[in-house]
């Protein structure tokens, strides 16, 4: 069952080379700019990056396994 007032907001890192999804939940009447601005600055970017790595990692090639007799 999800939130239904929860948004979504994409913030960039401050070299605008990453792209991260965060979902919150505002107060009515609160700056979205101010929490935005807030976010992208304590915003784990270097863990960020080494998951998007280790999630799209290439697979080479796999070897083949020798039967034993």
């Amino acid at each position: 069952m999800a939130i239904p007032n929860a948004r979504r907001f994409k913030i960039t890192s401050p070299d605008g080379t990453q792209v991260a999804t965060v979902v919150a939940v505002l107060p009515k009447g609160s700056d979205v700019d101010a929490y935005l601005a807030d976010v992208r600055n304590r915003y784990d970017w270097k863990a960020h990056s080494e998951l998007m790595q280790r999630q799209f990692k290439v697979r080479v090639g796999q070897q083949k396994q020798k039967k034993a007799k």
